[in-house]
């Protein structure tokens, strides 16, 4: 049996995925929350400080515990990784999206929550001082973005996005990097010759749930920009 704080944040991971607490919403306090569940007060406000601490809630002091808001700003800070030399941010700019449903590949089936049969892929190019230095596939489970195809053009910041649209909250992604030669369809779109270097970067995001729900290949030039990372 898991602890009973566990078993609190459970409770709460699953209201804020299945939009019962929306973003912003204001959560129960330590005392109604420990009255509701069965538990004590201190095991109410153990599980609140995990939830604050993965980013899925927040705590203002005198006003209460609240669902954290993904911003296009907070988005970009978090999962968009290019930097200046000096590791400050950089915005980028959308300059292409293709957006299309076609059949699952085995490695979508292999790799993406419900082994899905149809996924939507989301192919973009974005520029950085007027340069294109960033072509992006994101590919996402057909079942859990039902109409994704339909609503282009989307939002610079897909994470927001999948958060206000579906109520699908990426909280982590795990990433896996390599130096590859551009082959000739991103040397095109890059506006490089093909064998430039480039970093490519595969990315799998996980929600609230745990599950993985978008996985994503990032190729960009980083002769001017660098692919920025905080260990802690």
């Amino acid at each position: 049996m898991p602890p009973l704080y566990k078993t609190v944040i459970d409770t709460i991971v699953e209201r804020i995925a299945s939009g019962v607490l929306t973003p912003g919403a204001m959560l129960p306090s330590e005392v109604q929350l420990g009255a509701e569940l069965g538990v004590s007060q201190g095991t109410a406000r153990k599980a609140l400080m995990e939830l604050e601490s993965r980013g899925l809630v927040h705590r203002a002091q005198g006003r209460g515990t609240f669902v954290t808001v993904r911003t296009p700003e907070s988005s970009l800070f978090n999962f968009f990784r290019l930097r200046n030399p000096d590791g400050s941010q950089v915005i980028p700019m959308l300059e292409q999206e293709a957006v299309r449903r076609r059949a699952a590949t085995p490695d979508d089936t292999a790799l993406l929550h419900g082994a899905p049969r149809e996924v939507v892929e989301i192919e973009r190019l974005r520029s950085l001082g007027g340069r294109h230095l960033v072509h992006e596939v994101s590919v996402v489970p057909l079942p859990l973005f039902p109409g994704l195809a339909e609503r282009a053009p989307l939002p610079n910041t897909l994470y927001v996005f999948y958060q206000h649209a579906y109520s699908c909250i990426i909280v982590r992604a795990e990433e896996q990097l390599k130096a590859i030669a551009a082959d000739a369809a991103t040397a095109r779109s890059l506006n490089v010759a093909p064998g430039h270097p480039v970093l490519s970067v595969e990315r799998l995001a996980i929600d609230v749930l745990d599950r993985v729900v978008e996985r994503r290949r990032i190729v960009s030039l980083t002769d001017t920009y660098s692919y920025f990372v905080s260990l802690s």
